[in-house]
């Protein structure tokens, strides 16, 4: 049950948290695309709001973001002189998106190993701490990143805004220490959100605040499509509806690992897409499902729709008059929030058994977390993929290898009485068993160790018994083909027997069981046994 009224209060809470901390944060992201502040502001307006109605992932909250922003930028300054077109290309990643969603692609992300879903999580959380040094000693954020934010730090020399380090001080005590049965009543970042803005106001006021928020609404943008400016738009508008479904996904797996629970996420990008034709109806920044403002919300109370669709009125009702009331927020306090956001977001349990893990799978969480921090979210994850799937891979191996039993004569085989032509022929006829399932990971090997041309004894007919074979795919099917064409040329004769199933299909949709007359491929071991053992006294057969 996805809208309910049971976490009333924990979701008002989190919605308006998260809106004030998305508010900064999308007016700065309109300003880094090129289209302006307000752009931002209905970007994280229409995404946020649609996003949470229609989208799976319950406490999740959608809006610009970092990597939306970029790809939204390049997109404006191609299309500077033709803006109409530029929010064309947002409307048509919107329905791409929708389409992913409704071709069930969003289930693959469920298959992101824990390794890489720990390291781009501690990435996160170390981002939002390096970046919100600033703000918290009074300077504004820098651009870079984190990589920006420590070169910025190499040429402060000592520049610190006092009023701002203790209104940060001030702030980050606040939710450190907040006191949990108050907690229930009034969450610790809101109520460092309150009091913070208070003591700037009266006491400490050289500290920066958010100052002016844009108003007004937004204009209907009606997309420029037709069908020969489609080739020019489809490119740009299909990386912006993938960036967008990946930044997403991801931030559900986030909010999963925080909430313990298992968001949609076909739905999700169906969401996601809608949000994202909003936007580019009403002149909006593309959105995504943002990370930090998720974890926000959660840590604030939120757990339903209804926080994530609260933090998009919230942010209209600031658009259409009410502003004023966000200006004299601090960003020290902001920076406060986000600090201890960001600590709580890194994977503290998975770095304490770190030297413990198995080192391959380690080595794929620190270099998912150093390329999170020093690259992006999308490089980071994508190489650790890569990683992760090369590791699983040689495991994979490792298990379908042990399928493999080499034994040098049909009658060593369990509970079999040899017939008197078998007995003549041992040693001339090998068996060959394979067990389970093969797979692209082990296809090398698998030739190599179920060859039998190369052995020190001369066989004349080698059996292939797939009997305990449940699958091949194409690579492992295609070995066994390389296995046939080797004996083929070695002078050996081949028997099949046991195949079945999908095995069976794989072999035979693949033309392999072509390389071998029908005549030696059996259902049996017992009668692949006795025509191997014909075939190698020297009366073939077929």
């Amino acid at each position: 049950m996805r809208f309910h009224l049971h976490n009333l209060r924990g979701d008002i809470y989190g919605g308006i948290t998260a809106a004030v901390v998305a508010l900064p944060l999308a007016m700065a992201f309109g300003v880094a695309s090129g289209l302006g502040p307000i752009a931002g502001l209905y970007g994280a307006i229409a995404v946020g709001f649609f996003a949470a109605v229609f989208g799976g992932t319950n406490p999740q909250v959608s809006g610009p973001t970092g990597p939306m922003t970029i790809v939204m930028g390049a997109i404006v300054a191609e299309h500077a002189q033709n803006l109409p077109e530029a929010f064309a290309i947002v409307f048509l990643g919107g329905f791409l998106q929708i389409a992913f969603g409704m071709l069930r692609l969003g289930r693959y992300i469920a298959y992101t190993p824990y390794s890489v879903v720990s390291g781009f999580m501690t990435g996160i959380g170390v981002i939002i701490i390096v970046i919100e040094t600033l703000p918290f000693i009074g300077h504004p954020t820098a651009a870079g990143g984190p990589v920006g934010t420590l070169q910025t730090w190499l040429h402060l020399q000592g520049e610190v805004n006092t009023d701002a380090l203790l209104l940060g001080l001030f702030g980050l005590g606040i939710v450190v220490f907040w006191p949990e049965r108050l907690a229930r009543l009034l969450p610790s970042p809101l109520a460092a959100l309150i009091a913070g803005s208070l003591l700037s106001a009266f006491v400490l006021t050289d500290a920066p605040i958010i100052g002016e928020v844009p108003t007004g609404l937004p204009e209907l943008q009606l997309p420029a499509l037709s069908l020969d400016v489609l080739p020019h738009i489809l490119q740009p508008a299909f990386i912006l509806a993938l960036l967008g479904s990946i930044d997403s996904l991801l931030t559900s797996l986030v909010a999963d690992s925080i909430t313990r629970e298992q968001h949609d996420s076909d739905r999700e990008l169906i969401g996601q897409g809608i949000g994202n034709i909003a936007a580019g109806l009403i002149g909006g920044l593309p959105g995504a499902g943002a990370t930090m403002r998720t974890v926000v919300n959660v840590r604030a109370g939120g757990r339903t729709p209804l926080s994530g669709a609260l933090h998009a009125l919230v942010l209209l009702a600031l658009v259409l008059g009410l502003g004023p009331l966000a200006e004299h927020i601090p960003h020290a306090i902001l920076a406060a929030i986000l600090l201890k956001v960001g600590w709580d977001i890194i994977d503290w349990g998975y770095l304490k058994r770190l030297k413990r893990a198995p080192r391959d799978k380690a080595f794929v969480m620190l270099v998912t977390l150093l390329l999170t921090v020093f690259v992006d979210l999308i490089t980071a994850v994508a190489v650790g993929l890569i990683l992760a799937g090369f590791i699983t891979a040689r495991w994979n191996a490792e298990e379908e290898l042990k399928g493999i039993a080499h034994l040098a004569s049909p009658d060593d085989t369990e509970n079999h009485q040899p017939s008197e032509a078998e007995r003549e022929a041992r040693g001339k006829v090998a068996l060959v068993r394979l067990r389970g399932r093969f797979s692209y990971a082990s296809a090398r090997e698998l030739v190599r160790r179920a060859n039998t041309v190369d052995n020190d004894m001369v066989h004349g007919a080698v059996i292939y018994d797939f009997t305990d074979a449940t699958r091949l795919d194409t690579s492992a099917a295609l070995a066994v083909e390389e296995l046939l064409l080797l004996a083929e040329e070695a002078g050996i004769a081949c028997v099949i027997c046991g195949l079945s199933g999908e095995a069976e299909r794989t072999l035979k949709n693949l033309c392999v069981l072509d390389k071998i007359a029908p005549s030696r491929v059996l259902d049996s071991r017992g009668q692949a046994i006795a025509l191997a053992c014909d075939l190698a006294g020297g009366r073939p057969q077929g």
